[in-house]
This record gives structure tokens, sequence and C-alpha cells, in this order.
């Protein structure tokens, strides 16, 4: 039987409507909701199907509007509040730290925020130090906050409906990069257990925990891995950063005794951080050698194209950070430290145009 492909924002498209069919109380809210783009794609059709009463457009006031969103959900309704770049968010932060996340606490589970924040994040097409941010780490930090980075259509669609079916804020990460992803995805409706995270790639080498576009990035790394170098790596995709599978993590290093960690995010206080100090505390045992974290560099992202190509990781950083474990063994590994090599973005980047 011939499987069902569809693409990353097709399946977001898919979770929302189908969410939207079973339960009147969800609703969308958000700049850009109904303009011509509808986010990339991904709320194509939805306003025709649902109105404007279920899918409302909002002004550009994040703090007030995520109020608004606040006190539908603790009247019983479930709004899904989207940012077209996460950034957009850093001005809700009030209502998201002080109110949503803290309500149910408070209360003692007697009152709840069930909101969902869909944010966009990441690399395309010169957006900027403003526009392009990967702010993941800051929400986890927060207690209250359930924070999901889905990196495949099928995750996508199955962890979004786990998220509106929350009764506490979840905020719901999607690389720009990945709306394009082609993927086999169910018709009927799934969810993804929050928490859970998932074996993408096994491998006795090293182990890559991997998070959003990263887990692409990683695929193409182990192919080259195991042609050009005979390293199998074993992938792993968190798939949430809160609550974190830690479980999943520490089995594969126990495996394996190396530990890379690929995120879209900042090296400092960042989820690579989370993760190597999960191995510190919790499987240094197993550990063969320190852990070797990819991520950005401590700077903010610039505008130009040609600058982007230097300053996003790709598969090439993977490709050096494994075989930084083995240059020591082999003289096959040793030229493989060399100059930086310019990232290689996914194809999806080429044929992105905006507005955002």
């Amino acid at each position: 039987m011939r499987q069902r492909i569809i693409t990353f924002k097709e399946a977001i498209r898919e979770a929302l409507y189908q969410c939207m069919s079973r339960d009147k109380k969800v609703f969308i809210m958000g700049c850009g909701t109904t303009s011509p783009g509808r986010i990339f794609g991904s709320l194509r059709g939805i306003p025709e199907r649902f109105g404007t009463n279920r899918v409302v457009e909002t002004p550009i006031a994040e703090n007030g509007m995520t109020g608004v969103a606040v006190g539908a959900a603790l009247m019983g309704m479930h709004p899904v509040l989207t940012h077209q770049r996460i950034d957009f968010a850093l001005l809700s932060m009030d209502q998201l730290i002080n109110h949503a996340a803290k309500w149910s606490y408070m209360f003692a589970g007697a009152m709840n925020v069930p909101i969902t924040i869909r944010g966009i994040i990441g690399r395309s097409w010169g957006q900027g130090a403003q526009h392009s941010q990967s702010l993941q780490a800051l929400f986890a930090h927060v207690p209250g906050l359930k924070v999901v980075m889905p990196a495949t259509p099928y995750d996508a669609k199955g962890l979004l409906i786990a998220s509106i079916a929350e009764k506490n804020p979840v905020i719901f990460l999607e690389h720009r990069l990945l709306y394009d992803m082609r993927g086999y995805v169910p018709q009927g409706r799934y969810a993804i257990p929050l928490g859970k995270g998932r074996l993408v790639r096994k491998g006795g080498d090293v182990t890559v925990v991997a998070v959003s576009l990263m887990v692409a990035h990683a695929f193409i790394a182990a192919e080259r891995l195991k042609e050009e170098y005979g390293i199998n790596i074993e992938i792993i995709d968190p798939r949430c950063l809160r609550p974190l599978d830690k479980e999943i993590i520490l089995k594969s290093l126990k495996r394996t005794g190396r530990l890379i960690v690929a995120d879209t995010g900042w090296k400092e206080c960042g989820f690579s951080a989370e993760v190597a100090s999960l191995a510190a505390e919790s499987g240094q045992r197993w550990l063969k050698a320190p852990v070797r974290r990819i991520t950005l560099p401590p700077a903010p992202t610039p505008t130009s194209a040609y600058l982007e190509n230097f300053y996003y990781p790709g598969p090439q950083d993977i490709v050096e950070a494994t075989c930084w474990f083995f240059k020591s063994r082999h003289r096959k590994y040793k030229g493989i430290i060399a100059k930086k090599q310019v990232a290689a973005p996914l194809k999806e980047e080429a044929q992105f145009t905006g507005p955002f």
C-alpha cells in the first residue's frame, strides 16, 4: 500500500483542521492568520472553513493579545496563538511567564491555562538579528511551560494534536526551513505523547542528540560518515525540550560512549548545555570523551546571506565533531578538522520569499 506523503506545513494545517473540527473550543489567533500567505501556507483554507469567529486576526500588540488568549483559556476555550516569528513572543513574556505558566501551580491545579503558542524559528532569507532567533532554551527554563520542536511532518501533526490536548501552556516551535519537507503522515487523527523522544537512526560509534532542523542535517552527516569513514552515528530526536526524555539519551550514550548535541540555538546556557549536564551527572561512567556541542556562534544573526552561510551550522559541522573523537587514533580522520566550510541549508531555503 502506498504511503501518504505531505509536507510539514500541510501536516500542521491538517492537525489544526482536525482539532478545530473535533472541539469547538479550539480557535486560532495571531497576526497574519488571515493574510494571503496564511502563515506560510500552514493555515490555508482554515479561515474559509471556520470563519472569523474562530480564526482571529489580531493587532500588533503581542502582550495584550496574549493576555486575551490567557483569559479565553481560563474561561474554558483553547486558543492557538501564532507568531510568524518567535521573536515577537518576547513582547508577551509577562503574560506567558508570570501568568500562563504559573496559574495551575498557584491554584493547586484547580485552574488551568490550555493555550498553545506556535512560533516559527530559525534561518530564512536575511532576516537578521531580530527575526531569526531560536529561543527554545529561554522558554524551556520556565517551570509550567512545555516546549515542543518537531523535526518531521509526522511529528509535526502528532505533536501539535497532543499539544492542543494539553491542559497547560505549550510552546510549539516550527523551523521555517522544514515547512516544505515531505514525509509520511497518516490521514487520521493521532497524538504523540509529549516528553517521548525518538530513535531516528541506530549506530554504535557516537550519539548525536539533534533538535528540529539539525535532525535533517544529522541524517546528511550520517551518510557521509558511513560512506567515507566507516563511522556509524546514532541519532536521537528528543522532540520535546521540556519535558525531556532523559532515558532515551542515556540509553544511547551507554551504547556509544560519545555524545554530540546539535542545537539551533546558542551554546551558552542553551539546550546543548542541559544535555551535556545530563551526561555529566547521570552518564559520566559511560563517557569515553568530552561532550561536543554544535550551536550558533555567540553573536546575533547577520543579515548578509554570505555571512549567514558561515554563521549557521550544518552537516559538515556534525561530520567534523564526530571525526574529532577518532582523529588521534587514525590518520584517515586527521585532515577533517579544517577551515570552516559553508553550511548546507536544505533546498527549501532557496524557494522562500517572505514576507517574514
